[in-house]
């Protein structure tokens, strides 16, 4: 009856997960869907405790006493500019749970003579858990700025990260054959290193790919624990995660026009080809506006469309952006958010911000919803994207990022950049928008320029 019980609860937390994924598709249904997901590990959680054969209770309760400590305030601490590192480290600890449950369940079996396809779990769980988790830590160290974002290559890294793999083989093969812990562990070493090998090489520009990603490695690994632990939860929950992460992977690499493994080994934005001068390539010039002048060229709008980028999360802007919205709608302009898929630094970082700022959800439209409202804006207003607003990526063979699908802002009657300098994007290339003649260019921190914007809206 326990055991049946139990079972009950296992399928409660599988469909509450396959619910919170539900939830997590659309910014609407985000918050709900996080509380499911939550609910559903707790119900996992709980059921776990009743599971025959269960020991050192005291061990368990005392590390979930400590995860807790450290997870929740880190969650609600965090700022919003630092949420994708967050969710970079926090996956990369999934990783090194997985890795480190199946090292410890080999070594306990390892006298026992284990079985081939006992032996293929744990070696999976511990070669994708440690990947996922040095990989996380390099991703995390390149958007703190720990470490540059461009990507780092040498001479030959291909041939040595080859040479790294056929290695990490062997020690596959010899811990098949042999049961040896010592291979196991050697793998370990050897899987953290290749998982920092593989992510050096990854720009900047390419971090939100390469998070999904990361995030299936260790939904991968959880799967592969599960199968070690004999866990249904286990199996089922980081089915769905690896599942979800390659799907994800896969949708943000069409959404930038590139292959994953253009994206993985092609060392996008690794050369600054930009000048970042006042004057364009096509011998236009940079038209500098005044927030007087913009301001009535909002409020005399019929429909505005506001564009934000990485430049409008690293001034924690998004809320003054939301009173802009709201002053407009006063003055009788429609307003809505034009969203790239890989505008910021994780998938759907532009939606948790504007999300966080209370924005309402009819208000915002992804790429191919905005891309047809676009031409009937007077004005695109673009808060700190680049690289996603760039018509070479649709008129420009030769640049690196032709072929991505971009926010068409130039179908606009005008464009506004609020921009701190011409500094480009992470790609490395001018903007040629920049220097249309319709173009105004705001100069400034994207949170201040907003609120004088605000007032000047407010005041015409």
């Amino acid at each position: 009856m326990r055991q049946n019980i139990i079972d009950i609860c296992y399928l409660i937390a599988a469909v509450g997960f396959v619910l919170a994924l539900r939830g997590l598709s659309s910014p609407k249904g985000a918050r709900l869907g996080n509380i499911i997901g939550a609910t559903g590990m707790a119900v996992a959680i709980g059921a776990t405790f009743a599971v025959d054969g269960l020991t050192n209770f005291g061990v368990i309760v005392g590390a979930i006493a400590v995860g807790v400590a450290i997870g929740v305030p880190a969650a609600r601490m965090v700022k919003m500019t630092a949420i994708p590192q967050m969710v970079a480290i926090f996956n990369g600890v999934g990783g090194a749970a997985a890795a480190l449950v199946s090292i410890s369940e080999f070594s306990r079996e390892a006298g026992a003579h284990p079985a081939t396809y006992q032996v293929v779990e744990v070696l999976a769980g511990v070669l994708i858990g440690s990947v996922s988790f040095s990989g996380s830590v390099v991703a995390f160290a390149k958007l703190q700025e720990i470490m540059t974002g461009r990507p780092l290559t040498y001479p030959g890294q291909q041939a040595v990260n080859a040479a790294l793999g056929v290695v990490i083989l062997a020690l596959v093969g010899a811990g098949l054959g042999t049961d040896s812990t010592i291979a196991v562990i050697a793998l370990l070493a050897l899987s953290l290193v290749l998982g920092v090998a593989f992510v050096l090489p990854i720009g900047g520009a390419d971090v939100p790919v390469l998070i999904s990603l990361l995030n299936s490695f260790t939904g991968i690994a959880v799967a592969a624990t599960g199968f070690v632990l004999r866990s249904t939860v286990l199996i089922v929950a980081g089915t769905l995660v690896g599942a979800s992460g390659t799907l994800l992977t896969r949708m943000m690499s069409k959404a930038m026009g590139r292959s994953i493994t253009n994206i993985l080994f092609g060392a996008f934005g690794s050369v600054i080809t930009a000048s970042g001068s006042m004057e364009g390539a096509t011998g236009g010039s940079v038209k500098a506006g005044t927030v007087e002048d913009i301001g009535v060229l909002l409020a005399y709008s019929r429909k505005v469309a506001i564009v934000p980028g990485y430049g409008l999360a690293v001034a924690q802007a998004q809320h003054v952006a939301r009173e802009l919205a709201d002053e407009l709608a006063k003055h009788g302009v429609e307003v809505f958010y034009a969203i790239h898929p890989v505008a910021g630094r994780m998938p759907g970082h532009m939606n948790v911000l504007l999300a966080e700022a209370n924005v309402p959800y009819e208000q915002l439209k992804e790429m191919d919803q905005a891309n047809p409202e676009l031409p009937t804006a007077d004005v695109a207003l673009v808060v700190g994207a680049n690289d996603v607003v760039n018509p070479a990526a649709r008129n420009s063979p030769g640049s690196p990022i032709y072929g991505m699908p971009i926010l068409n802002v130039d179908e606009a009657s005008n464009v506004v950049f609020l921009k701190r300098s011409m500094r480009p994007g992470f790609a490395g290339i001018d903007n040629e928008l920049l220097y249309d003649p319709k173009t105004t260019m705001l100069f400034g921190d994207a949170k201040d320029s907003l609120t004088k914007l605000v007032a000047a809206v407010a005041a015409t």
